[in-house]
């Protein structure tokens, strides 16, 4: 089979001082997976990688670089799922952790459980010998500026927000290796001043993330909350089912999405047959991807 990686950076309006910046960290993390997938490396750890190389780079809403709660703290989701036996892992509301993903891949391998939340996901994260970060470490100025505006003058709707330009986003990964087996992950910090507790999409199996051999792999950012109430990543791949590519089957989902509940976002795909798409309705997303000739994309807006 031929391998195929895509990533994204989050969508949203992104401010024009950091579209280098976005689109130099989803180039990283495509270059850092394709490695992988062409020694023969199989989809989920391609995934893994992608992912983890943004959650370090602070430009991201993942890991270090995430907003922060209402009360000043950072709470961070990741989701990775295995389209071989659909099998997956998920983590919620963690603190103290700079890779998520990470840990969601210990909860799937090692766990009888698929999801794991708040303090409970840090103390298995402590018993599998993973670093526990402080706050400091993940937090930039960037974030403890948002926060302070915030306490003067409370954000806009979350709907509104991605019209209005500023920085760090969701990431995710799909992969396709060798085998044929589809792998995707997504990895958050969430919406900014959210209050305490708050779960988004990104680690519901089906909303933000979703992968089955038999369909196509995607990974799911915006609006949390309207993405869930659609079930958007499993409602792409099961346009796979019904016979249409990816590139179709994310600009649909996405339409559906405004369409049923005015949501905002964007999606990532890999179908079974080795085609990638995605789709946005904010004004920009940022991408990267191995077109059909082998070379490294990457978009940011039309």
């Amino acid at each position: 089979m031929k391998p195929a990686l895509i990533v994204h950076g989050g969508a949203w309006r992104i401010d024009e001082s950091e579209h280098a910046a976005h689109l130099n960290g989803v180039r990283a993390a495509a270059q850092a997976a394709w490695e992988i997938l062409q020694q023969g490396g199989i989809a989920l750890d391609a995934v893994e990688k992608a992912i983890m190389v943004m959650e370090d780079d602070s430009t991201f809403d993942a890991g270090r670089g995430s907003v922060l709660t209402c009360v000043g703290e950072i709470e961070m989701d990741a989701m990775i799922m295995d389209g071989s036996n659909l099998r997956v892992g998920s983590v919620g509301a963690i603190q103290g952790i700079q890779n998520p993903i990470r840990l969601a891949r210990l909860v799937m391998e090692e766990t009888e459980h698929n999801f794991l939340v708040g303090s409970g996901a840090r103390q298995f994260a402590r018993m599998k010998g993973l670093r526990l970060a402080a706050q400091a470490e993940l937090t930039v100025p960037r974030e403890v500026e948002r926060f302070r505006q915030y306490q003067i003058s409370p954000p806009t709707p979350t709907v509104e927000s991605f019209m209005a330009a500023h920085s760090g986003g969701t990431v995710g990964a799909v992969a396709l290796d060798m085998d044929g087996n589809l792998a995707a992950g997504t990895s958050t910090g969430g919406t900014p001043y959210s209050l305490p507790g708050r779960v988004g999409d990104s680690p519901l199996v089906g909303c933000g993330t979703f992968a089955d051999n038999e369909t196509g792999a995607a990974s799911a950012t915006g609006h949390g909350e309207r993405i869930m109430e659609v079930v958007l990543a499993k409602h792409a791949t099961d346009l796979i089912r019904y016979g249409h590519n990816a590139q179709q089957a994310a600009k649909m989902s996405i339409e559906y999405l405004y369409k049923r509940v005015e949501g905002f976002g964007g999606l990532i795909l890999i179908d079974k047959d080795s085609n990638v798409g995605f789709y946005h309705n904010t004004p920009h997303m940022a991408a990267a991807w191995i077109d059909d000739s082998g070379n490294l994309r990457t978009y940011i807006h039309p």
